[in-house]
């Protein structure tokens, strides 16, 4: 434990974040064209380990199919305008008109619309037609009202996302959330989160999810840390839960949890090293935001951006760049990462010299400054 003195009278873990590792090459490449990007989570298989995180300006009933025919996998919002509204455009393109003294407030009242169950079945089903797999989110507040409809509608994955998700909530106002029960009388594959140690993952894991989402969502237009304090760099966050994996599953006798790293991850040499610290996939919102067909039409946020009470994300202006397919698979015109994602993938694990994501997460990886 790298544990370091802030004052005499408390310590604290040295943690790091992306920008602060980097992977080392091998003494054996590879081809990039022999590499496998393949992802299977339960029966699902899916060649695009990126899933589009449940953000409105990312994925809408359109998006989600087209990801979805790209080899990838798209979460739904089912707390987003698509379940508020029968016909969600007007507001999407309102809010890229919004000044930013003002889009908070305007979040705040168009997000204040009640959520309508017989929306949720039609957009599930209208993924559903499409015979791509279906994901969906919800936060954990509203699972016991909404979760019947979701599971009703035929959902492939139940994605429980909130900014923090534990597995021991307490509450004297409500009755929590008992997610061991939860998952356990579902039929389908859970995927919940978001957690950032190895105890809480642990927690997380042995209450029968299929994967755990590692962060705090939200990624580049959440601010989490400025409005309550909390942060962990994602570096040291998805390499502590990938040892609670490596140790449930000796105590399961055998069961894998996959691990999601969630939020944080702006280009692709920030997904290649979500990979290398253990993750089996990534969710990502702002990559697939710069897309000319995402709804956020050029701009981008999350649900801690109209949170009643305390909002904790921004609406930013991220431009768009290309199309889907061009974001995933190139070609790229720019040299910032932002574009041929699974490209840039591909031949970061070819320069380490592996062609499985899962040999991948044994890489070795130097700590470097920032500015390197």
């Amino acid at each position: 434990m790298n544990t370091l003195e802030i004052g005499r009278g408390k310590s604290g873990r040295r943690a790091y974040a992306f920008d602060e590792i980097g992977i080392v090459p091998s003494r054996r490449t590879r081809d990039p064209e022999e590499v496998s990007v393949a992802w299977q989570i339960d029966a699902y298989r899916f060649e695009v380990p990126l899933v589009a995180a449940p953000m409105d300006s990312v994925v809408s009933p359109a998006t989600a199919i087209a990801i979805g025919k790209l080899g990838g996998l798209a979460v739904l919002d089912l707390e987003g305008l698509w379940t508020r509204y029968e016909d969600p455009e007007p507001l999407l393109a309102e809010i890229t008109l919004l000044d930013d003294v003002t889009a908070t407030r305007r979040l705040q009242e168009v997000y204040s619309e009640p959520i309508k169950e017989e929306l949720i079945g039609r957009r599930i089903e209208e993924i559903r037609r499409a015979g791509v797999t279906v994901a969906a989110r919800l936060s954990p507040q509203r699972t016991a009202q909404f979760h019947k409809a979701v599971i009703d509608a035929g959902v492939d994955l139940f994605v429980i996302r909130g900014t923090t998700v534990s597995a021991e909530h307490v509450s004297s106002r409500a009755e929590p959330l008992n997610l061991k029960q939860f998952i356990y009388d579902l039929d389908v594959p859970v995927i919940v989160g978001g957690c950032s140690t190895y105890t809480a993952a642990l927690h997380l894991m042995r209450t029968g999810a299929a994967g755990v989402l590692v962060g705090f969502g939200g990624g580049s237009g959440h601010t989490t840390r400025t409005v309550l304090g909390v942060a962990v760099p994602m570096a040291t966050a998805v390499a502590d839960v990938a040892a609670a994996r490596r140790d449930y599953l000796d105590e399961s006798g055998g069961r894998y949890v996959h691990v999601i790293a969630d939020g944080g991850m702006t280009n692709s040499g920030d997904i290649a090293k979500a990979f290398a610290c253990g993750s089996d996939a990534v969710m990502i919102g702002s990559p697939f935001a710069r897309a000319t067909e995402a709804p956020g039409r050029g701009y981008h946020w999350g649900s801690e951006a109209h949170h009643g009470e305390v909002p904790r994300g921004t609406r930013l202006e991220v431009g768009t760049i290309g199309t889907l397919e061009q974001i995933l698979f190139g070609p790229s015109h720019v040299a910032d990462g932002s574009m041929n994602l699974i490209g840039a993938l591909r031949r970061a694990m070819a320069t380490a010299g592996y062609t499985e994501l899962k040999e991948f997460q044994r890489v070795e990886v130097v700590i470097t400054p920032p500015e390197l």
